[in-house]
């Protein structure tokens, strides 16, 4: 989505081009592939672990960071490279995202007409609302210390994180959709 607003804001008169339905099957491919291949990382992972505490997960969903509590195995090295495959994802798409709203803002900030910048603000902020409500809970979900850890914040960060943003964007894209 940070692309489509890069385009929409910073060149409209080549959007339909740009944009076209190659384009949006290209991106779309590729956050599936790298989808897949993330979730395909994780179960694989998942899978190989030995589990000796049971097998009940104290969330809705199986999360890594629960199941990875559940093992009687030394767990450290599968955590570091999780961690390291996770943090490079997530920073390469963070690192795009943040240059396409500078390359925005820098664009919406010359636009000479108050009018004009209010649309352009107004198209961008509850994608960068829901993007920044995703980033902030998972970051604190999953970089928090483990003496504020309990079964009920986790589970609420969970949510926050896997549910809410999702939700929102639907909810912009509906409203997008429909001229609100």
């Amino acid at each position: 989505m940070a692309y489509d607003r890069y385009v929409a804001i910073c060149k409209p008169l080549h959007y339909g081009t740009i944009m076209g339905s190659r384009a949006c099957v290209e991106m779309a491919s590729a956050a599936w592939g790298t989808g897949f291949l993330y979730a395909l990382l994780h179960t694989g992972n998942t899978f190989s672990i030995p589990l000796c505490q049971g097998n009940t997960v104290d969330q809705f969903f199986c999360e890594v960071p629960q199941i990875l509590k559940l093992s009687c195995a030394d767990s450290y090295l599968r955590e570091v490279g999780l961690l390291v495959v996770s943090a490079s994802l997530v920073f390469g798409c963070f690192i795009f995202i943040v240059l396409s709203y500078v390359q925005i803002f820098t664009v919406m900030l010359r636009i000479p007409s108050e009018q004009g910048r209010h649309k352009a603000f107004s198209m961008c902020l509850p994608h960068l609302a829901v993007v920044s409500l995703f980033i902030s809970t998972s970051f604190f979900a999953y970089l928090k210390p483990p003496s504020l850890s309990s079964p009920s914040l986790d589970l609420v960060l969970a949510v926050l994180y896997s549910v809410v943003p999702p939700g929102l964007s639907l909810v912009v894209l509906l409203c997008k959709a429909i001229g609100l």
